[in-house]
């Protein structure tokens, strides 16, 4: 449902990593790193040593010779705060382990971005929070909740309207950041986890239990036992290394969109806040996938090699129908204007002739896909003449 990078790029800035750059300034969940859609709710997590809160001052320097880039592990030393910082992925969450130095004044940043956004410290191991910050395509309720639960005590906290310290432990401004802090020795561990939800805070507790007591190491684990299982699907052979590398390095980058946008409540049950009513509705759905650029040979792929994720897609996009009234042509996270035609109608009759899409839902697709033939979304434009 998310992405994790570490951030070299200003808050704002569509290129997030850049690998010329030899600056952190944070570990960003993101959605759409895309310098051309923009993002959606986003937030960033920093360690540091000392008052830095600022993107600017918080920033380390770092290299890519301590940097270890995997799909089911990320590690970086931060040269500037001497702290190592490791992190591990589920879908919905995170935990990130933290080495510090000997220090009074170890602390992790939490930057809840620009735009609208909130921050509140419950109790000694937990920060909550949300996120506004998109590029269109959401409603006006639109919020990524977020909470981070912390193995270590907090001792000392801080929130921040921009630049500006306030007291309390619980803001809402344009720009909400937090610093919290606690005394280290050399060389210890502390660990965050964190989960997000387009929810509300208590979903994104609940996501939160895709760690529940395990360790990084065993998040690790798991996360690699799954991108094996995925990446697995295709077995070649006869092949240089390099071949290899090139061959699973591009089918990994192939399944990393369209995104899931649902997550499961408390009895287990698929559900999503709509990008399009802003409200929470029963079952899949996908997002952030730009039908114009995969329509040719992505959907095909994922058709033949994972035929269960496109029967979950195809519902998705039956319910961005039922929500929207129209197919998406571009989703990040709803309905964007721009592409013209129907990109979307490829997608759809494709599964349909594979037999990957749900029985009960072929007439209605169908039925969407006659729509958009004689309507225009209106968000997008038509051409004319």
């Amino acid at each position: 449902m998310n992405f994790w990078t570490p951030q070299t790029g200003e808050m704002g800035d569509g290129w997030i990593y850049s690998y010329s750059a030899h600056r952190i300034r944070g570990f960003r969940q993101t959605h759409q790193p895309s310098p051309w859609m923009g993002d959606y709710g986003q937030f960033a997590v920093m360690p540091v040593v000392g008052d830095k809160v600022d993107q600017e001052k918080r920033a380390s320097w770092y290299s890519h010779q301590t940097e270890t880039a995997r799909p089911n592990y990320y590690s970086v030393y931060l040269a500037d705060h001497d702290i190592v910082a490791e992190m591990a992925p589920t879908d919905r969450a995170i935990i990130m382990d933290f080495t510090y130095p000997k220090s009074d004044s170890s602390a992790v940043v939490i930057d809840a971005f620009d735009k609208g956004s909130h921050i509140k410290v419950v109790d000694a191991h937990t920060v909550i929070g949300y996120t506004t910050r998109n590029s269109g395509g959401v409603p006006d309720n639109f919020k990524n909740y977020f909470v981070l639960k912390f193995d270590k005590s907090i001792t000392s906290a801080q929130l921040f309207s921009g630049k500006k310290n306030v007291d309390g432990k619980e803001l809402t401004a344009d720009h909400v950041l937090a610093r919290v802090a606690f005394s280290t020795k050399r060389g210890e561990k502390v660990s965050v986890m964190v989960a997000s939800s387009f929810i509300s805070f208590e979903q994104a507790e609940l996501n939160l239990k895709e760690i529940g007591t395990k360790s990084l190491a065993q998040i690790e684990s798991e996360a690699k036992d799954k991108w094996n299982d995925v990446l697995g699907k295709i077995e070649v052979s006869g092949g240089t290394d390099a071949q290899m590398q090139t061959f699973y390095t591009c089918l990994y980058r192939s399944v990393l969109f369209p995104r899931k946008f649902y997550e499961y409540n408390a009895s287990g049950e698929m559900v999503h806040y709509s990008p399009h009513t802003g409200k929470i509705h029963e079952g899949p759905m996908y997002t952030d996938t730009g039908f114009w650029d995969t329509f040719r040979s992505l959907f095909p792929l994922l058709n033949l090699v994972y035929p269960s994720v496109s029967a979950e897609i195809q519902e998705g996009l039956a319910n961005t129908y039922r929500e929207s009234g129209f197919l998406p042509e571009w989703a990040s996270p709803g309905h964007r204007g721009l592409m013209v035609g129907n990109n979307s109608a490829s997608v759809v009759s494709d599964a349909i002739m594979k037999g990957i899409t749900p029985p009960n839902l072929v007439s209605e697709l169908y039925e969407a896909m006659q729509f958009g033939t004689k309507n225009v979304h209106p968000k997008r434009l038509p051409l004319e003449g």
